[in-house]
């Protein structure tokens, strides 16, 4: 792994694992008020605060709790430190997830069992994603482990281990700190797998352990440095050959990226590939973001079915095809519908390649394997030559008339318009997921979008989030109305952290993905004023603008004020579709999805 922290390649804030140095640190939206804490520091609260800003979390996502109050004083005193309470445990790790995505690292903090369980759901998503997301537990007092002794916010059984062992699934290492002895050894190993496996820990600490000084402990705890992996040499060389070898052979040979791309820190890597072979270059659904679209051999998103114009045909009627990092699930696939034969593909993992149905090679890193492909392979230009013959540009939606019902298509032209380097686009889960896979962005544009794990909500808290993280960068969200009820609270986070997001609540009156998939009576919701309940939020404090829209001449003068007199406050847009206004590439990816979801079990 690389010794930095950081996005795609690694080169986010802060730049560097040797955590010593600290990045410029924002105001505290929670008031210190704690000042008076154990001016000798040398505690476990203070260690690991000090921690958490060390790898560059210095936004920590809470909700109190009794066993977590004292740590929660300790987090607040430390002068790097923002602790921004949520409106619910769900939310919180939903933000920290959003945080993960922009800075690298990300940190949540929520009570014992009713909040570990009720964010398990957020910390099961970042790990599908593989985020590294610190989620801290404030556990039970020390001197009742072992004691037979019944506590609240438990299930009414003397175990305390069930939150425990729920967590043990969606993380990859857990840290039980009840004792002074091996805190600092626990919180360290959590702090630094999570960062050299790019997925979730979880670390509870006891509830009276905070303030105890420790002689394990020091004011400024020592930096520590996590060390580079290194791929095998010789496997690096066996891979470079047999690659080179079979893509020599290729007559009109593509390149795809996937989604462990960002996990690998390949993307760098993976365009230097692209600008030495001349092969066109499309991505897959979830790597949407991690790959240049301006990069001149681009040619769109491969979905299957679903695809980018002429994108699919070039993939699928290559004769040698290299995807970096994907992940082929039901959803990807289009229901497991591609036209994708093994033969033809060459698979990289983060550290491990496979050619064809030839042979495997691990140990080796996805970077160092791109980059020394690069070296070996010969300019072929014909896959592209191919695409460049058939291309035809995209049409565009028809004029309305005035005062005409707003389109979908018609939003998602202005949205596109909208677009720059300073912008990020966050997608929920649905329909937005399929308008905004067509957005065509500039390049530095940010994108994210949760399409493993695909929980509706999570858009809400991620966008908290990654605008916490991404300051320099106006978050544009696209959110459903099914999915904006699940989470919708955390609006009200958004105004007391001052952001100026611009959310646009698509309001088509259900849960229209699941409505293609498969209908009936529970995919209608009951409709809510969605404007009149943010203004309710804001309740005059902070900055925030609302408007609902149901025409284009409506929707250009809301995006106008957005960007104009309103560019400092958060906006919310609540625009009012039609329940069968989707795009084409729902109603096709829903029924495949349907068919594969319905299938009879096979005779036994």
């Amino acid at each position: 792994m690389d010794t930095s922290i950081g996005s795609v390649d690694g080169v986010a804030k802060p730049i560097c694992n040797d955590v010593g140095s600290l990045p410029a640190i924002a105001c505290h939206p929670i008031s210190p008020a704690a000042a008076s804490i154990c001016e000798a520091g040398a505690t476990l609260g203070r260690h690991l605060a000090r921690r958490l800003v060390q790898v560059g979390a210095n936004d920590v996502f809470s909700v109190p709790g009794d066993f977590n109050l004292t740590l929660l004083d300790h987090l607040i005193a430390e002068p790097g430190l923002n602790i921004i309470g949520c409106c619910n445990e769900l939310n919180a790790g939903y933000a920290a997830d959003g945080y993960a995505r922009s800075r690298g690292v990300g940190a949540c903090v929520v009570t014992f069992s009713v909040g570990g369980l009720s964010v398990l759901n957020a910390i099961a998503g970042a790990y599908s994603e593989n985020l590294p997301v610190i989620c801290i537990v404030g556990g039970p007092n020390s001197n009742d482990y072992g004691t037979n002794r019944i506590l609240h916010h438990t299930i009414g059984l003397p175990d305390f281990s069930q939150e425990l062992r729920c967590f043990q699934t969606v993380t990859c290492y857990q840290a039980v700190v009840n004792h002074l002895e091996d805190a600092h050894e626990l919180i360290d190993t959590a702090i630094s797998t999570a960062l050299k496996e790019s997925k979730p820990v979880y670390i509870s600490v006891s509830c009276n352990l905070p303030a105890i000084p420790h002689p394990t402990f020091s004011r400024e705890p020592v930096p520590f440095f996590l060390s580079p992996r290194l791929s095998n040499k010789i496997g690096l060389e066996a891979a470079v050959e047999a690659t080179a070898e079979f893509l020599s052979k290729a007559v009109k040979p593509v390149l795809v990226g996937g989604p462990k791309i960002r996990v690998a820190k390949a993307g760098k890597a993976f365009v230097e590939l692209a600008d030495a072979c001349g092969y066109p270059i499309a991505v897959m659904p979830s790597a949407k973001g991690l790959v240049p679209e301006h990069h001149p051999h681009f040619i769109g998103t491969y979905w299957g079915a679903i695809s980018t114009a002429f994108c699919a045909e070039i993939v699928e009627s290559a004769d040698a095809y290299l995807f970096a990092g994907p992940i082929f699930n039901d959803y990807s696939s289009v229901g497991y519908s591609l036209l994708l034969k093994k033969e033809k593909s060459i698979i990289v993992q983060p550290d491990r390649v496979v050619v064809a149905n030839g042979p495997a090679f691990g140990c080796i890193l996805m970077k160092d394997f791109l980059r020394e492909l690069a070296k070996r392979l010969k300019r072929n230009t014909n896959a592209y030559d191919n695409y460049h013959r058939i291309f035809v540009p995209d049409g565009v939606p028809p004029e309305c008339k005035p005062k005409e019902p707003l389109r979908v298509n018609v939003l998602f032209k202005h949205i596109q318009k909208m677009l720059t380097s300073d912008t990020a686009v966050i997608s929920e889960t649905g329909d937005s997921w399929f308008n905004c896979q067509k957005l065509k962005l500039p390049p530095a544009c940010g994108y994210e979008f949760q399409m493993q794990y695909g929980s509706i909500g999570w858009s809400v808290g991620a966008t908290l989030g990654y605008a916490q993280a991404a300051k320099d960068k106006r978050v544009i969200a696209c959110i459903g109305d099914g999915s904006f009820q699940v989470t919708a609270q955390d609006i009200s986070t958004m105004m007391r952290c001052g952001q100026n997001t611009i959310i646009f609540l698509i309001n088509n009156g259900g849960y229209t993905i699941e409505v293609e998939i498969h209908d009936g009576p529970y995919n209608v919701i009951k409709n809510w004023n969605y404007t009149a309940l943010v203004d309710a939020i804001h309740n005059g404090e902070g900055k925030c603008w609302t408007m609902k829209v149901q025409c284009e001449e409506e929707l250009k003068e809301a995006i106008q004020t957005a960007l104009g007199p309103k560019k400092d406050c958060l906006c919310f847009i609540e625009v009012i579709v039609h329940k069968d206004d989707t795009s084409k590439e729902l109603l096709e990816w829903g029924s495949r999805v349907s068919a594969a979801n319905s299938r009879p079990p096979n005779p036994q």
